[in-house]
């Protein structure tokens, strides 16, 4: 109840009339501290970020075939300035002005090119012996077509049309592979024997992460890629990892094969490719390769030009950082001094051989400190809250901006590798059953004196430069009071100093996201991509089920019993849903002998209610659903399963 009530007050109480901070004195001695201790003007990242540059699209901006803006990097031209402005971590404002260049780009002269700053990842485009050869094709398939065009204007229109003859999906990130519906068809693919290559195990880890938990992880994606900001300096700058998502369609298209857990050689249109197994670090399911014939090294995300995530603030499985580093040691062994480029499903690349060894080591280090220096501090008592603080920055991060914190941090990457050892628990008993924040924040509130003495005492942190002492403090007051317009205007002006001084896009972006929620004046997204047909018929049927299984009212279902058996018989699957004592259990290609009603729907039926473009009710109607045996109580199970509401409250109860 006190959840659907603040959904209602933020609605209706004038919040939007609270007006953003302006950078504290706190805040700007902060970004003069950290521009005096870094080489910010160092230029050549920007070099690298600018080098064989072709052509780009006009003012940045991709639209759908509606004509809707998918894509527009008009609203940051602010990033102009090489001077970051206050209201801006200076090495975060670097990253965004390096993330901000756009463009069809050549990474070796006719052999590798590619496509940079329209969207969250980097598509490349490598020549193969006949044709052309395509990696990571976006997020958006507007995107990508947006992009491949550019590329036919400028590099086919001089060196002759030829045919793509292989799409590369790096990894099960939907970044790699949703856009591949904008540079071919299934027909193409089929008729034309289009390679479709992926790391094993895609099929499984490409769709299922987005349904199972898709609803929490999208709440909180949004506040993570800043969605709901506006771009400018006291906004949405950038993610640290790309410049945002893209907004338009995620696609699929099934692996035609896939490269085993060994690696090794694969001929791909007459080019010799090498690949290393990088399957448990930055995804379930990935890989990194070496082009002998070109000297060149693709990274795909396991080394980018930031810290990466070990846990994502979206949410995610905890990553192996001790796996990672010694994925990027086998690489630096394997490849290292032979390659004289390196370029990464992310930013721009790196040349030279022994750049690209010290860009391999170095990033090998921090992941390797990242989990070392966790494990040490941990075996001697250190617990999840505590390890960040009681560690200074790695080494190589003073020295090598592609190991700085811009979207994973220190601080966030060590508690995930405590959680990944140790789970969410420090140990403390206190800590092990406390009471909920909504029970637990009125107590806190009495304690202080009351509200207004709370109140103050947060207001008193603030102004001493204490944000997150002050953020702690009023989140309580919020949490006890969140119709209370001043508790929520001094809890965002907290968010807005630690946004300003975060040198992680994801931080950044989440905590000015929180104040933009407190204020009421958080923006509609921009970045609310469509699932297309080919993305929701590869939801593997099992998972459909196990996710419906997730949606059951065990409260209001406790009593029910049965078994309902649904039959697919396009797909030729059967599923038998066992119900009883509040859980229900999909078995997945059984046939129960004596089910409550059985249910008979073609699979693609099912993708059109995911797809929300029909409704089970019309579709029993009109005989696309058919239900045998009691069908009341099948009606009674099936409306146990609510939809979530996507606009669940993240910074308020």
């Amino acid at each position: 109840m006190r959840r659907l009530t603040a959904l209602l007050l933020a609605s209706t109480l004038p919040f939007a009339a609270i007006a953003q901070d302006a950078a504290s004195e706190a805040t700007r001695t902060a970004q003069a501290e950290l521009t005096k201790r870094l080489p910010l003007g160092d230029p050549r990242d920007m070099a690298n970020a600018t080098r064989g540059k072709l052509a780009e699209i006009a003012d940045g901006v991709i639209t759908d075939s509606a004509g809707k803006i998918i894509w527009d990097r008009r609203p940051y031209a602010f990033l102009a300035s090489e001077t970051a402005p206050d209201t801006v971590n200076p090495s975060l404002w670097r990253q965004a002005r390096l993330n901000a260049v756009h463009g069809l780009f050549e990474v070796v002269p006719d052999r590798i090119w590619q496509l940079r700053g329209y969207d969250l990842s980097v598509m490349t485009i490598i020549r193969g012996k006949t044709g052309w050869i395509v990696v990571d094709p976006l997020l958006s398939e507007e995107a990508a077509a947006a992009s491949w065009k550019l590329f036919a204007d400028t590099v086919e229109a001089k060196a002759g049309k030829r045919p793509i003859k292989a799409v590369i999906f790096s990894h099960s990130h939907s970044d790699h592979f949703g856009g591949v519906g904008g540079i071919v068809t299934p027909e193409q693919v089929q008729r034309d024997k289009i390679r479709i290559i992926a790391p094993h195990g895609f099929s499984e880890e490409a769709t299922a992460e987005n349904v199972l938990a898709g609803g929490a992880m999208g709440r909180r994606a949004l506040y993570m890629f800043g969605s709901i900001l506006n771009p400018g300096p006291a906004g949405q700058v950038d993610t640290g990892l790309g410049p945002k998502l893209s907004s338009g369609t995620i696609g699929y298209m099934e692996p035609t094969e896939t490269v085993s857990e060994k690696g090794g050689p694969l001929t791909i249109d007459g080019l010799a490719f090498d690949f290393l197994d990088a399957g448990g670090t930055e995804a379930p399911s990935e890989f990194v390769f070496y082009i002998p014939a070109y000297k060149a090294l693709h990274t795909t995300e396991v080394v980018t030009h930031n810290l990466h995530n070990i846990l994502t603030l979206r949410g995610a499985q905890v990553r192996d950082a001790l796996r990672w580093s010694k994925v990027i040691d086998a690489t630096l062994l394997k490849w290292g001094g032979q390659a004289e480029v390196a370029l990464a499903s992310h930013h721009w690349p790196t040349w030279g051989a022994g750049e690209v060894s010290t860009l391999l080591a170095n990033q090998r280090d921090a992941y390797r400190y990242v989990h070392d220096r966790t494990l040490f501090l941990a075996n001697r008592g250190a617990t999840l809250h505590e390890l960040a603080d009681a560690t200074a920055e790695a080494p190589v991060q003073a020295r090598d901006f592609s190991t700085r914190g811009y979207y994973g941090t220190l601080n966030h990457d060590m508690k995930a590798v405590y959680q990944r050892y140790f789970g969410w628990w420090d140990g403390n008993p206190a800590n092990f059953n406390p009471l909920p924040p909504e029970q637990s924040a009125p107590k806190y509130v009495a304690l202080a004196g009351g509200a207004d003495k709370l109140l103050a005492a947060g207001k008193a942190a603030i102004a001493a430069g204490e944000y997150r002492w002050g953020a702690e403090l009023l989140n309580k007051l919020v949490f006890a009071e969140p119709d209370n317009p001043a508790a929520r205007a001094a809890l965002a002006s907290a968010y807005d100093q630690l946004g300003y001084q975060a040198e992680s896009g994801a931080w950044r972006n989440y905590y000015l996201a929180g104040a933009a929620s407190l204020r009421g004046n958080a923006i509609t997204s921009l970045s609310g991509n469509g699932q297309s047909r080919s993305f929701v018929s590869a939801i593997p049927t099992t998972v459909f089920f196990d996710a419906l299984a997730t949606r059951f009212d065990a409260a209001k279902g406790a009593g029910l019993k049965g078994i309902f058996q649904f039959v697919l018989p396009d797909s030729k699957e059967t599923v038998a849903v066992v119900v009883g004592g509040g859980v229900e259990v999909p078995r997945y290609g059984v046939t129960d002998a004596a089910p409550t009603a059985t249910v008979t729907l073609d699979r693609k039926t099912l993708d059109d209610v995911m797809l929300g473009q029909a409704q089970f009710p019309a579709l029993m109607q009109s005989g696309a659903i058919r239900i045998e045996g009691d069908r009341m109580a099948f009606l009674s199970w099936f409306a146990l399963h609510p939809p979530a509401d996507p606009r669940f409250n993240v910074v308020v109860p």
